[in-house]
């Protein structure tokens, strides 16, 4: 058990403890769910300030030539880094759960063209709803397609030859547990399928290396790991190989290959611009730039393993409670969050964001805690903890104000 001279001195040997400088950070919270929502980096209030007073105010239209025209690609390359893909094959646009719908058409299309009995996009049942509302959705735009959602352990049997994509979430929103991305990603085209990765939960808390795996397409947000702020831009990747295959269902006029033509047919652009579709949100574009420049000082070596440390200290105060933990104890084997099932979990993380130390709660009975390297101390993470003992010891939690569920849990 990590004691606080230990965390202390954790700290003081930590690379990453100046980055932590740099986010406004309200005094005495501990913030446990950065995982959910990024804190707010300092240089996104100057960089929105400067987006909205001279770059909207004054600027105006100009400013499309300024530097707004190229921020999908440029804010793309800025994430390509973090999840091991070249910068031509990133962009940066829309939600995840519209980039989802873009990517599984285009996959179902393509794979159905060359084969047209691979029909089939397998999930996990489980997996973030959003992926499996929005694959339902997909399916149903492509004819004769079907979604086979099946359980974690029944995946690989799924993949046959009627497969056309296999949508898997590599780091698990709940349990934290993540999947191999090189061993699934073979698996997949191994049987013939395209693979598509969610890295909501992934980019910027794990080292992630899409072209290592080989992998095909993936999306992913900006608001999480990232700090690109609430309903930050979301980001899709598709690898160099694909991009002259792949068609953008949604043919929006940024896709276009000259938008400012006007013309009423389509044509696709050139590579990964082609998969942007409506007028990127300048003053969220802004923000999430901002954020994304903090990682170009950041290791992800470095940040697995302070990831994996403040794991520990959580784990062992969870532990002491006599909590049940839910996610893998193999650092390679999950995220940068752990949970714990408890009958009485929403009412725990209440009564520990009462004391300013903030979680978050998943249905039906798990406390979810994000271990963010980058705002984290590993002193912050050890009071929680102990804070977390606390709680359950002396039954704080039992109150009825803590068990009064708001519509954001």
């Amino acid at each position: 058990m990590t004691t606080l001279d230990e965390a202390r001195a954790m700290d003081a040997g930590d690379a990453l403890a100046p980055l932590r400088a740099r986010f406004a950070a309200p005094e005495g919270l501990i913030y446990l769910d950065g995982n959910s929502l990024g804190m707010l980096p300092a240089d996104s209030v100057a960089a929105s300030a400067d987006m909205v007073t001279r770059q909207w105010g004054e600027r105006l239209i100009r400013s499309w030539n300024e530097g707004w025209i190229d921020a999908p690609a440029r804010i793309g390359g800025l994430i390509a880094p973090l999840i091991g893909a070249a910068t031509d094959e990133v962009i940066a646009c829309d939600s995840t759960s519209v980039n989802l719908f873009k990517l599984i058409v285009a996959g179902l299309r393509e794979a159905g063209r060359r084969d047209p009995k691979r029909r089939v996009v397998v999930s996990e049942a489980g997996n973030f709803p959003t992926d499996l509302h929005i694959a339902a959705g997909a399916v149903g735009c492509v004819a004769g397609a079907e979604l086979r959602v099946v359980p974690r352990d029944g995946v690989a049997e799924a993949l046959g030859d009627d497969t056309a994509l296999l949508l898997l979430t590599h780091v698990h929103y709940k349990s934290g547990a993540r999947f191999d991305m090189a061993a699934w990603t073979a698996r997949a085209q191994a049987a013939g399928a395209l693979m598509l990765w969610d890295l909501s939960h992934s980019a910027g808390a794990v080292a992630v290396d899409l072209n290592g795996a080989g992998a095909d397409l993936a999306v992913g947000c900006g608001y999480k790991y990232l700090n690109g702020g609430p309903g930050a831009p979301a980001f899709l990747f598709v690898t160099a190989r694909w991009q002259a295959e792949l068609a953008n269902p949604l043919s929006g006029w940024m896709g276009h290959a000259a938008p400012f033509g006007f013309a009423d047919g389509y044509v696709p652009a050139d590579g990964i611009e082609r998969w942007l579709t409506g007028t990127p949100p300048m003053l969220a574009m802004g923000a999430l730039e901002a954020g994304l420049r903090l990682w170009q000082g950041a290791d992800l070596t470095a940040v697995e393993a302070k990831s994996a440390a403040l794991f520990d200290i959580l784990l062992a105060a969870g532990t002491r409670a006599g909590l049940e933990c839910v996610t893998p104890r193999d650092p390679a084997a999950r995220g940068s969050h752990i949970s714990f099932r408890h009958p009485e979990a929403h009412a725990i993380v209440q009564a520990l964001i009462a004391r300013d130390i903030v979680g978050d709660f998943r249905a039906p009975d798990v406390a979810r805690f994000g271990l963010t390297p980058l705002t984290l101390s590993h002193e912050a993470v050890w009071r929680a903890g102990e804070a977390l003992v606390d709680v359950i010891a002396t039954g704080a939690w039992d109150r009825a104000e803590y068990r009064a569920r708001a519509a954001v849990t």
